[in-house]
């Protein structure tokens, strides 16, 4: 997507270094452009649990090179073993994103298929170009059964602006192009048809403030950002046509977990009628799962990210972090909840939009309908 002008993937693989993986290092926005280089499984290993990548999809599609760079880097003599060892590394590195374990298997089952160590490096490749070439385009057809939603809204407005709330960033930076919930917004944009988006900056991280926001700037769309208890405020007033955001697990029965808070603009969208939708590609499935409350992993992290906050100081021009609570207070910081399927309008997908429950979801995916926790 647009970079200044210039289009760029979030994750590629360096055309004159083969064993190099390149990635927007999302830290440094929306203040610096910088690109990371992966060379080595630890390296990616951080690069997901520092979020210098993050988002379900670009998560999952960073796994796969990961496992790409395990089978260059793995020694011929233990090249199995060393195989396994990366992957479980990766796939304990964040908890909630269904993605990246989901790319950690696909990469192993792919590499099974071969005997040979050089032969398993060439498919571990073409299988991480695939899952990312892949993203793209379920995330570009996630934009084209979502925009009639915007569409339709639009039509009822008789061409007025439709009122977009997001949450986090589910945008191209959380994919590897288009994004989940912005690819709908995209697909508008491209139509001709007017929106504006509130950006939630979206607490510890601020990756609406940061990230969001930077991303639709980069493509005109008109957009403001609010503090993550305005919603439903907002809402009340008729601010708000439509929610759209993404996630990071669905369960078959459509729970969906996504970024904290937005259980609470769920609820908030109820009260006030108005629809709320999930847009997620299949990859985020996970059909395994029924109770997305009980079962649905959820990530705890550092305490210091909600005790601190990290920008540019406006009188230096230098990035600074500082603290906003008292040294000696405690801080607890969870990061995802999960929206019950009943508070979830639809499910905006590759295949198509279909209500959250389990019969729907698997008419859109009924390869999945034999899946269980014990035959995954």
């Amino acid at each position: 997507m647009n970079v200044n002008g210039k289009q760029y993937r979030t994750i590629w693989l360096d055309p004159d270094q083969p064993d190099v993986v390149r990635i927007i290092d999302q830290r440094a926005l929306p203040h610096e452009f910088t690109i990371m280089d992966l060379r080595t499984v630890e390296d990616v290993r951080r690069a997901i649990a520092d979020m210098a990548v993050r988002g379900a999809g670009l998560i999952g599609a960073t796994a796969a090179y990961g496992m790409y760079i395990a089978a260059l880097t793995a020694p011929e003599t233990t090249f199995e073993a060393s195989l396994r060892a990366s992957a479980a590394t990766l796939i304990a590195t964040r908890p909630t994103a269904a993605n990246l374990a989901w790319a950690v298997n696909r990469q192993l089952a792919a590499m099974e298929t071969a005997a040979d160590p050089a032969d398993k490096i060439a498919i571990a490749r073409q299988t991480a170009a695939a899952v990312a070439d892949e993203d793209t385009d379920f995330c570009r057809r996630i934009g084209l059964h979502g925009h009639p939603l915007i569409q339709a809204i639009s039509a009822k407005k008789n061409g007025a602006p439709v009122n977009i709330l997001t949450h986090c960033n589910a945008g191209w930076l959380a994919f590897v192009d288009y994004g989940s919930a912005t690819a709908p917004m995209y697909a508008a944009r491209a139509a001709g048809v007017p929106i504006h988006v509130w950006v939630d900056e979206t607490r510890p991280r601020n990756q609406g403030a940061s990230l969001t926001a930077w991303e639709l700037g980069q493509h005109g769309i008109s957009h403001e950002l609010i503090v993550d208890n305005a919603g439903g405020h907002l809402m009340q007033h008729g601010l708000v046509d439509m929610c759209i955001v993404g996630a990071d697990r669905v369960t078959r029965r459509g729970d969906a977990a996504n970024k904290i808070g937005t259980y609470l603009k769920a609820l908030a969208a109820r009260d006030n009628g108005i629809p709320f939708y999930i847009a997620l590609p299949s990859s985020t499935f996970d059909f395994a799962m029924r109770d997305g409350i009980v079962e649905i992993p959820v990530e705890e992290r550092d305490p210091e990210e909600v005790r601190t906050m990290t920008g540019r100081d406006t009188r230096t021009g230098q990035p600074a972090t500082i603290r906003i609570c008292p040294d000696t207070t405690p801080a607890r910081n969870v990061g995802f909840d999960v929206t019950p399927a009943r508070l979830i309008t639809a499910l905006i997908t590759e295949r198509g939009v279909c209500a959250a429950d389990e019969v729907s979801i698997l008419s859109l995916y009924p390869e999945a309908a034999r899946i269980t926790a014990d035959h995954p």
